[in-house]
C-alpha cells in the first residue's frame, strides 16, 4: 500500500467501532482513569509503508521488553494528546516533533491497568535521525505494514479480568511478539484502512 492510497482510505473511511471492547473498572481507580498518548508512525520507502515500533528496555518496572509505540502519560502542562505523543516520542527515540506529519487518531484504548491511551497516527520521514534513550527503550525497529494487513498474521485469545471477557490480540514478527494494547491498537488501523 503506498502513502496516497492509504491517505485515501484513512480519510475516506468512517472510523470503525473499535475491536477492543475492554472497559476498566473505573469505580476502583474512584473513577479517575490515568490519561495516555502514543505516536503511531508511518514510514514510506520505496512507496511501501511500514509501522515503526519499539522495544521498551528490559529493566523497566512495568511492561519491560514488551513491543510498543513510543507514548506515554499526559502531563498536566501538555496542550493536548497530539503534544504528548510528539514530546514523548522526542524522548523515547528523539523523533524532531516538526519530523511529524499528523493525519488522524484513532479510537482510545483502554488496558486493564488503568490508562486510556489516545492513537495519534503520524507519517514521518525515512530519513529521520533516530536514537534510543537507553532509559526507555531497548530497540527501535520497522514492521511492514503489509504484515499487520495479512490477516493470517493476526491472532487472538479470549481472557477474562475482572469479570469480564475479552479478546486480546497477537501478530508476531520474526522475534518479535507484538500483542496488548499495541497489537489492539494495530487492528483497529488496519480495520480502518482494508
Amino acid at each position: 500500500m503506498t502513502r496516497s492510497e492509504f491517505l485515501q482510505r484513512f480519510q475516506i473511511n468512517s472510523l470503525a467501532a473499535s475491536a477492543h471492547k475492554y472497559r476498566y473498572n473505573s469505580a476502583r481507580l474512584n473513577g479517575k482513569l490515568k490519561q495516555a498518548a502514543i505516536l503511531l508512525p508511518i514510514i514510506e520507502n520505496n512507496n511501501e509503508l511500514s509501522i515503526l515500533l519499539t522495544k521498551r528496555a528490559s529493566h523497566l518496572r512495568h511492561h519491560g521488553g514488551q513491543i510498543c509505540f513510543p507514548g506515554g502519560r499526559v502531563d498536566n502542562d501538555d496542550a493536548d494528546f497530539t503534544y504528548t505523543a510528539t514530546r514523548e516520542a522526542f524522548e523515547e527515540i528523539a523523533l524532531a516533533p516538526q519530523d511529524c506529519e499528523i493525519i488522524g487518531q484513532l479510537h482510545p484504548y483502554q488496558t486493564v491497568s488503568g490508562f486510556v491511551i489516545k492513537p495519534i497516527i503520524a507519517f514521518i520521514p525515512s530519513t529521520a535521525n533516530l536514537s534510543a534513550s537507553l532509559d526507555e527503550v531497548e530497540e527501535i525497529f520497522e514492521v511492514p505494514l503489509s504484515h499487520f494487513l495479512n490477516s493470517d498474521n493476526i491472532k487472538s485469545v479470549w481472557v477474562q479480568q475482572q469479570n469480564h471477557h475479552y479478546q486480546v490480540h497477537f501478530m508476531p514478527y520474526n522475534h518479535y511478539n507484538i500483542w496488548g494494547a499495541t497489537a489492539a491498537i494495530l487492528k483497529d488501523l488496519v480495520d480502518h484502512i482494508r
